[in-house]
């Protein structure tokens, strides 16, 4: 199971590595990394999702080239067996984000985990948390980017007419619509052509921030794609980070499907004529 339990990771602290990526909308004014400085889960690392993105594009969190994300991981001292659980004190479950660029870098995905709940029920639940930061021995970590995890415009474009994949956008059912401003300027509201919404946050319990059940997210997906075994499904937002809970939503569902993000999403799609 790519969920791992707060009592799973309280017994497992030593024997995994453990990755803090928490993130927020700049609208909230809060600074993740200043938030896991002054408290975290024992042994975690920081992992940056706008640090750690492209720099020369007006794009926000777009893929690293090959050779920076294995600069990157090296930094972090994760090797490619490590065992990976991630978590996030994030209000837009930026962990999925995190994973889905460990995915696409080729990190197996048995591998690769998600704290279930997040640090917000860690903290419910009085486990430890801590400021020490983790001492880092710098690896060798070698990547093997599968490209076709991401998709690009021109491929979104084409796709309205040839209808090869469906594409499903994670934001709000208001901004899908078109009936409430974007909140980064310059961005027309709306949605890409023949897409679909399912917002991300109908696949998590909010009073727990857990993920929901799998029968219950399948019954969701079912109602837009028909069937969860289909793997050609391609997931879009604002900015490529809440694609990636729906992503990793049906992954749950669908242990055969590997994420597939439109990487632009609505801040690239948006900025031309409809």
């Amino acid at each position: 199971m790519s969920l791992v339990t707060t009592d799973w990771l309280y017994e497992n602290l030593n024997n995994v590595k453990i990755i803090d990526s928490t993130w927020h909308m700049p609208k909230t004014k809060r600074d993740g990394y200043k938030e896991y400085l002054k408290s975290h889960i024992k042994n975690s690392l920081f992992f940056d999702i706008d640090e750690c993105s492209k720099k020369n594009t007006d794009l926000p969190h777009m893929l690293v080239d090959q050779g920076e994300w294995e600069k990157i991981v090296s930094n972090m001292g994760i090797r490619n067996d490590d065992l990976i659980v991630i978590y996030d004190n994030s209000d837009l479950i930026s962990s999925c984000r995190c994973w889905y660029n460990f995915i696409y870098f080729g990190h197996n995905p048995k591998l690769i985990k998600i704290l279930n709940g997040g640090l917000r029920k860690w903290k419910r639940e009085n486990k430890e948390t801590t400021e020490k930061l983790q001492d880092i021995k710098k690896t060798k970590y070698s990547a093997n980017e599968l490209k076709y995890l991401v998709k690009n415009k021109k491929q979104i474009d084409k796709n309205i007419s040839v209808s090869k994949f469906k594409v499903i956008d994670a934001r709000s059912l208001n901004r899908f619509k078109g009936l409430e401003e974007e909140p980064r300027k310059g961005l027309r509201s709306g949605s890409i052509e023949n897409s679909y919404c399912l917002p991300f946050n109908e696949c998590i319990n909010n009073n727990t921030n857990e993920f929901l059940e799998s029968q219950k997210l399948e019954e969701k997906f079912n109602k837009i794609i028909n069937d969860t075994k289909d793997i050609n499904i391609i997931f879009t937002c604002g900015s490529g980070v809440t694609a990636a809970v729906l992503a990793f939503a049906l992954f749950l569902v669908n242990n055969k499907y590997l994420p597939i993000i439109y990487d632009g999403s609505w801040s690239e799609y948006g900025k031309y004529p409809s």
